[in-house]
């Protein structure tokens, strides 16, 4: 079926002559004569000529219509008026004065109505009616005085409530009551001094405490040096600080963690089932290392949280994955709950769940000056995609990833092995791969050594690969559980982190390539599945499948050693060796 509109186009005027009128009397009138005598002649030799062509026109003229509007005349006035502190002052407080003056009554009245005299006593029965009534209309003017008093004063405390100033206070008060209550975890956390509230003491107490200060003094030394001793023996671990958790997040997996990239206090916690049976409604939250309490941005949605990163170059950017496949992204400086972009009308949008999501800056070339960033996502549709925010979120893939089988060369006598999936020696950190024995959950690179790179998968393994090299370096199966991620030092390139399903495990391979140098077990009933390391302390985050984050002090670790690429290549293939010996 085709479809023809026809339309009509707007008037063109090609040609306008309009009329003139010359004066016979004027000195034009003999040209404009003979110019009309010619006129008149081409007219004549017209007929017949063919040098001439009849063409037909049809205008339009238009209809011009009149309309009145018929209006009161405006009457203008000029008035003023003077008014002073005084009057104003005066007017705001009538309605006080008013309600004073009706209470002095209906007390006065009240008290001449209890003590009557004795002639008034005889009265007759009428009398005492009459003054009940006068009473009782007294009583109802005073309560509808008060109650107009109560209204004002709620409407002025609605008004006080909903003040941007008193909401301010109430974050300042708030600050004070975490920093008052978590003083020493923070302390810990920040790896500052706990200070301890000094005891108020009496006269005498002061007078005794001057005079046994060099005792004290002594012993406080002894004891230090006590203290510094038994640190020297025991052993590295973890301690528990604080846990980020509250009532939204209760009953929640924590499925992926990230930092700002300007404010180290700010974390971004995603809540959601990785399952597709599991599927729970989502969570991500904004969480500040100043209120553990409860989360400083809350943005809710029908679907799982899968992955969480903050941009680089715009920090109050956060992207947001889910586990239908759409990335959105909100601005936390904003208290909207709305994302500011999201891809859900997307074609190119994901098919299956979003599993890593991060930033990367890009140079823009000789074209322009500075550098660009885009937002680099993984699914499990099997694409790679990097999506560029213009007027919306545009999307280009750029890779896809298939399944490859190596082709086997096969002797006599030899038995058929199964074919083992590749890891692309080009692979970038966002990238994901599948195991024969199960999924790949993270792939992170060494900060120190850039051709080093950390996997873990549902094989119960953690493995150390390196990028010229296909087979791994270096292979750990501390237990016989599911390995959801993985995490390297950022203070030193031994020292890496791996959560299972009941432990988190603190490797530093200086030390030891076969046992983990530190072992937290999780409670039972949960399980730890996101792990990630503070930036300027010696601090791990731990979340696990009830929703709460744990914040752990690594104590007693040992001195971080300057290391470099050939430093931590030759203890890995060194190791190796051992093992295989």
């Amino acid at each position: 079926n085709i479809e023809i509109i026809l339309t009509e186009t707007e008037t063109l005027r090609f040609f306008d002559l309009p009329t003139v009128m010359v004066s016979v009397e004027s000195e034009e009138a003999e040209k404009v004569t003979q110019r009309n005598k010619n006129y008149e002649v081409l007219c004549r030799n017209r007929l017949g000529n063919d040098l001439y062509v009849e063409r037909m026109m049809q205008t339009f003229n238009g209809a011009p219509k009149n309309k009145d509007v018929q209006c009161d005349k405006i009457i203008m006035e000029d008035k003023g008026i003077m008014s002073t502190a005084w009057d104003l002052y005066d007017s705001y407080n009538a309605m006080e004065l008013v309600s004073l003056s009706v209470k002095q009554s209906v007390v006065e009245s009240s008290s001449k109505a209890n003590v009557l005299p004795k002639d008034q006593d005889q009265r007759l029965p009428g009398s005492t009616t009459e003054k009940n009534s006068e009473t009782s209309s007294l009583m109802d003017i005073e309560n509808v005085i008060l109650a107009k008093i109560h209204e004002d004063e709620e409407d002025h405390s609605d008004a006080i409530l909903k003040s941007d100033k008193f909401h301010q206070d109430l974050f300042f008060m708030e600050r004070v009551l975490m920093e008052n209550i978590f003083q020493p975890k923070l302390a810990a956390y920040r790896q500052l001094p706990v200070l301890k509230e000094p005891e108020p003491e009496e006269p005498e107490d002061v007078l005794e405490s001057a005079k046994h200060e060099e005792v004290e003094e002594e012993s406080k030394k002894e004891e230090e040096e006590e203290i510094h001793a038994e640190e020297s023996t025991i052993p590295a671990n973890l301690e528990r600080l604080w846990s980020f958790s509250c009532d939204l997040t209760k009953g929640l997996n924590v499925s992926s963690l990230a930092w700002n990239k300007t404010n180290p206090d700010l974390l971004a916690v995603g809540y959601g089932h990785f399952g597709f049976k599991e599927q729970k409604r989502g969570l991500a939250c904004c969480w500040s290392i100043k209120n553990p309490m409860w989360p400083e941005r809350i943005y809710q949605s029908p679907y799982g949280v899968t992955a969480v990163d903050f941009s680089i170059g715009a920090p109050n950017l956060l992207a947001v994955g889910y586990h239908n496949g759409t990335i959105a992204i909100y601005n936390v400086r904003s208290n909207s709950n709305v994302p500011v972009l999201d891809s859900s009308e997307s074609p190119q949008k994901h098919l299956g769940p979003v599993w890593q999501l991060q930033w990367i800056e890009q140079d823009r070339g000789t074209t322009g000056d500075g550098k660009r960033e885009i937002l680099v996502s993984i699914s499990a549709d099997g694409r790679i995609s990097k999506w560029v925010i213009r007027k919306g979120l545009d999307c280009y893939d750029l890779m896809r990833l298939k399944r490859t089988t190596a082709a086997s060369n096969k002797k006599g006598g030899e038995k058929e092995k199964k074919d083992e999936a590749l890891i692309s020696r080009q692979a970038p950190g966002m990238c994901f791969a599948f195991h024969p024995k199960g999924p790949v959950y993270k792939v992170t690179w060494n900060p120190f050594c850039h051709d080093v790179f950390l996997s873990c998968s549902a094989d119960w393994g953690v493995i150390i690969w390196q990028q010229e090299n296909v087979k791994p370096s270096l292979s750990f199966y501390p237990a016989t559980s599911v390995v959801y991620d993985v995490a390297w030092s950022p203070k030193s390139s031994y020292i890496f982190a791996a959560a299972n399903e009941n432990r988190v495990e603190i490797w530093d391979l200086h030390i030891s390539t076969l046992d983990p140098l530190i072992v937290n077990t999780a409670n039972p009933g949960i399980k730890f599945t996101t792990i990630l390391f503070a930036k300027q302390t010696d601090c791990l985050l731990v979340g696990d499948s009830d929703g709460q984050v744990s914040v752990y002090e690594l104590r007693n670790m040992p001195t971080v050693l300057e290391t470099g690429r050939g430093d931590i290549m030759d203890t890995l293939l060194g190791s190796k060796s051992n093992q295989s010996a």
